[in-house]
């Protein structure tokens, strides 16, 4: 049997081959050999080869002792002192209370060391008390004779006493009886070893409790083998001996069931020592008799709990079972017996969940009366329980696994395979709902007096099991149910929007469409009329130009007629009866355009009022709600821990990461790209002349300037920056907060994923903000362009080349030009929009944008002008208008360009007098030299303007020397100063002397 530590067996024959030749050495080696005078050196020989080569080895020996019975053993040990040293050996007989189970070496190694503890102690008190009766290292004694004394004499010593080697001579004598008598006495006497003696000796009440009273003692375990051996051998050696049950001494000893059943377990765990030859068919024997007692008290076991008495025969008979063999027989009966392990009684149906249920859902009310059932089944059966078996037999524990492998497991493998015939999204939901359910049946378990520690984790584990073969299925489809309805929601959005668009498209594009019908139906009408008469009557009469056309060509025409929106079109085609009508509509519907130009500036205006619609936070909000609803399903599988758990952990990941895939790369991305695109297709003028002409000749000058686009882009931006936000709080809510990933794992897929989509995001704006900018700087250049007068930098000369007469009236406007005035307006009333719903990060870089744009373009702008003395003033003041306003944007890196233009100005107050003709004289008559080193006065103001010009700190770095002379060209009176100050900057016209 199992747990049995036997040896190899050999054979009958060679066994006493064996031992016939350990006899014959022992003996010998014991047998005097008869002296021969005549030879003494053969007897010496023959003693020698004797002594030193011995038949066996030792460890054949030893080899050959753990096959033989007890009383072999001993007999084994009366041949030689050697062999009795091997018998005797304490490992032996430890050996065999390991086998049994009975050895403890812990408590051995604890009464051996108080053992010693007490010997020590014993020792110590003897030698005080010897010391203390004889004075030995006493103060005032003397040689170790107490009181001192005198002196001994030098040659009286004793080297003999008689009396006490008499003394030693017989306590050797009896101590040599004591070992010869050792086999017979130290636990093993004839009672134990010889059957016949076991009437007067053997006790019945002593080997029902020798097990209970062994006790672990180093040096003592062949003692205590042999009182268990001698009160269990006569009864184990009688049941190989009977033939039946009836006559077998255990039955006619014991006669109450609980001590025969004690016996019997006393036996069992006997006859694990048991390896001598024949052990197989006496363990047989005995397991024989143990299956015949035990499948009687079973009976009366099933009868007590047909009967319902639990207190009764139930309760004493599962005792006795548990004495006998640990009591599994009585707790497969209690198991089977019940009536829903038995499925007499069927808990619930699995078909009551789809019955009457809307597609693509499950009613869990029937599942949740299912486990209800069944939890209030277990706490009863836990109750009884708790009276029927001992207090260190748990039963509910095998009790909730099978329950779990045989009932709740066919009810969920049937439900769910039900489940997934309805659609996948009714198996994901049945899955994940009776797992919740499944989870709260274990709550509601009561545990026995029996039960472990762990047993609810125990119960758990038991539960989780029965959904480890749909898990893998499960995980699947929940990603496929949330894949397919997430992209069923966005694809639904584009649809729409892909209808409108093309809705929008062909009603500004009807009346061009249906133009080019007219001019389809005009030359098909020529070629008929110009045909010959004589292929007209082959011609079908309702058409007679269909045929003058390729079949084609003719399709063609047909299909642009059908894409022509006659619902709309026919109203509009002025007839005599619609003048006439007296209920015509008041108000007539916008008319589509007429011409190609005005249907795109149209269709272009319609798409940049469309930009801030390219994406949906509803479709957000959807996309969030189906990961949130399937998160949930797969977050209840993650408890089912251990590989499933860790798995449905990682399909929570890859189901964010799949949202954030959908929201952001198809849906987001996609608006941002079509915005970029509706931005870099947009063109102001058209749009505005459109407008104008939209709303009946209205003036619209007086409006404000605007960029659309951009305003609507920065629309799109908020709707995106607040789906960056929804998509971080269902992130710190959903997975974070349930302990789904870990925020600071950057190697984690969830991680990974929101800081792409994070930056797909700020990608995404950035390019739109950059053409938003282009779009932005194209307008100023169209302002600067459109309402910049040439006379604001120049008043001195009106269009016509005369002198303005306005400029000798003394009025000078030091304010901003109107073209200023309008450019600031326009750019700050788009960056405001920034403010408070950007990112400070991306609004400081977009701010910084358009603060060089800007610069850039003022500086184009105003190499385009011609400025004189008197417009510096106004340029000067336009400057300072434009740093004022960069100087609210609060970015310091931008100052030191709008500070190079405040100085730019001041190289237009510089005043030059026209220089004198060569060889011209002043008023006074009197001729100058061109050879006169005297500086005239256009020279010396030449001069400063060039040390201005060449000033490069004065420019704060920003411009160079050849940009601001670049500058300098515009000013108004450049062609007539050229000269001096060339000739100041770069020594252009001077003489070495």
């Amino acid at each position: 049997m199992s747990g049995r530590s036997t040896p190899a067996q050999n054979g009958s024959q060679r066994r006493s081959q064996n031992l016939s030749q350990i006899r014959k050495a022992q003996m010998n080696d014991a047998r005097p050999q008869s002296r021969n005078s005549n030879n003494v050196l053969t007897s010496l020989r023959a003693t020698q080869i004797v002594a030193s080569k011995p038949v066996l080895p030792a460890e054949l020996i030893a080899t050959i002792l753990d096959y033989l019975p007890v009383p072999d053993l001993m007999r084994f040990a009366l041949v030689s002192r050697r062999l009795n040293e091997m018998v005797y050996d304490d490992t032996r007989w430890t050996q065999k209370l390991r086998n049994m189970g009975l050895w403890n070496e812990n408590e051995a190694r604890q009464r051996f060391d108080e053992a010693v503890k007490r010997k020590a102690d014993a020792q110590r008190a003897k030698e005080m008390d010897e010391a203390r009766r004889t004075g030995a290292n006493l103060p005032g004694s003397v040689n170790g004779v107490a009181g001192g004394g005198g002196r001994p004499h030098a040659g009286s010593e004793t080297l003999f006493d008689a009396g006490v080697e008499e003394e030693r001579h017989r306590k050797s004598i009896e101590r040599a009886a004591v070992k010869r008598r050792a086999t017979f006495s130290d636990g093993f006497d004839e009672s134990t070893t010889s059957p016949g003696m076991l009437k007067a000796a053997w006790d019945p009440s002593i080997a029902l409790n020798v097990l209970k009273t062994f006790k672990s003692i180093r040096g003592k375990a062949r003692l205590e083998f042999g009182r268990v051996y001698g009160a269990l051998n006569p009864l184990y050696t009688d049941l190989a001996r009977c033939k039946g049950h009836s006559d077998a001494l255990v039955f006619r000893s014991y006669r109450d069931p609980e001590e025969q059943a004690q016996i019997l377990a006393n036996l069992k765990r006997f006859a694990q020592c048991d390896s001598a030859q024949g052990w197989q068919s006496r363990e047989q024997k005995l397991d024989s008799m143990i299956g015949v007692f035990e499948n009687a008290v079973l009976r009366e076991f099933e009868q007590g709990y047909a009967a319902g008495d639990v207190d009764g025969r139930m309760q004493r008979y599962a005792h006795v079972l548990v004495t006998i063999n640990g009591g599994n027989a009585a707790i497969d009966a209690f198991i089977s017996n019940h009536p829903v392990m038995a499925r007499n009684i069927r808990a619930g149906n699995p078909l009551d969940c789809l019955e009457a249920v809307a597609p693509g859902h499950v009613d869990l009310g029937a599942s949740q009366a299912f486990f209800e059932k069944l939890a209030s089944m277990m706490v009863e059966q836990a109750g009884i329980a708790d009276r029927v078996f001992p207090r260190d037999v748990d039963i509910l524990t095998p009790f909730l696994t099978q329950l779990c492998e045989e009932i709740i497991a066919d009810y969920l493998t049937a439900l769910f395979d039900e489940a997934h015939l309805k659609g996948i999204e009714t198996y994901v939901k049945a899955v994940s709902g009776t797992f919740e359910q499944s989870l709260r049946f274990v709550a509601s378990l009561v545990p026995t007096k029996a039960s472990p520690r762990d047993f609810r984790h125990a119960a758990k584990v038991s539960v989780t099991q029965c959904y480890e073969k749909h898990i893998d299925l499960y995980l699947l489809e929940e990603m496929s149910v949330f894949r397919s309805k997430s992209e069923a929601e966005v694809g639904h959005w584009e649809k729409e929007q892909m209808d409108q668009e093309a809705s929008s498209e062909a009603f500004f594009m009807s009346n061009i469409n249906r133009q080019a019908a007219k001019r389809d139906f005009l030359s098909s009408f020529k070629k008929v009329v110009m045909m010959p008469v004589n292929v007209l009557p082959a011609f079908p009469l309702s058409s007679p130009f269909a045929s003058a056309r390729p079949a084609a060509a003719a399709n063609n025409t047909t299909a642009a007629l059908a894409g022509v929106d006659t619902a709309y079109s026919r109203p509009r085609t002025p007839t005599l009866s619609d003048s006439a009508t007296p209920n015509r509509i008041s108000t007539p519907a916008p008319e589509p355009p007429s011409t190609e130009l005005a249907a795109k500036a149209a269709i272009m205006n319609s798409r940049l009022e469309g930009i801030k619609s390219l994406f949906s936070i509803e479709v957000a909000l959807n996309l969030t709600h189906f990961a949130k609803t399937s998160l949930e399903r797969a977050a209840n599988m993650v408890r089912m821990g251990g590989k499933q758990g860790e798995e449905a952990r990682q399909q929570c990941e890859i189901i964010f990461v799949t949202m954030l895939g959908i929201l952001g790369d198809r849906h987001i991305k996609n608006g941002f790209d079509k915005a970029v695109g509706h931005l870099g297709a947009y063109n102001p003028r058209q749009v505005r002349e459109f407008r104008a002409k939209a709303m009946a000749g209205e003036d619209l000058e007086g409006e404000a300037i605007g960029v659309e686009p951009l305003v609507t882009f920065l629309e799109l931006v908020n709707v995106g920056d607040l789906i960056q936000q929804m998509v971080d709080v269902f992130y710190a809510q959903e997975l974070v907060a349930t302990k789904l990933t870990d925020r600071d794992d950057f190697l984690d897929p969830a991680v990974k994923e929101k800081k792409r989509f994070e930056q797909m995001l700020d990608e995404r704006v950035a390019a739109g903000l950059n053409k938003g900018i282009d779009v932005l700087m194209d307008e100023v250049e169209y302002i600067c362009a459109s309402t910049q007068q040439a006379t604001d930098f120049n008043p001195g000369i009106d269009k016509a080349g005369e002198k303005n007469s306005s400029t000798n009236s003394g009025v000078v406007d030091i304010g901003p030009s109107n073209t200023a005035k309008q450019v600031i307006t326009m750019i700050g009333g788009h960056t405001s929009m920034l403010v408070g719903s950007t990112d400070k990060n991306m609004l400081d870089i977009f701010m910084q944008e358009v603060g060089l744009r800007l610069f850039g373009v003022l500086c184009k702008h105003f190499k385009r002008q011609r400025i004189s003395v008197d417009g510096a003033i106004k340029i000067i003041s336009d400057i300072n208008h434009y740093s004022a306003f960069i100087s609210t944007l609060r970015q310091k890196p931008l100052m030191p360009y709008f500070q190079a233009l405040r100085e730019l100005g001041q190289i237009y107050l510089v005043q030059i007098d026209p220089p004198a003709a060569y060889f011209g004289g002043p008023k006074n008559g009197k001729r100058v030299s061109v050879f006169s080193t005297k500086l005239s006065k256009t020279a010396m103001q030449a001069k400063e303007l060039a040390a201005i010009i060449a000033d490069t700190q004065r420019y704060c770095g920003v411009l160079t020397t050849e940009e601001v002379f670049e500058f300098a060209t515009r000013r108004a009176d450049w062609l007539v100063v050229k000269g001096d100050v060339e000739g100041a900057m770069y020594g252009v016209g001077c003489s070495v002397m």
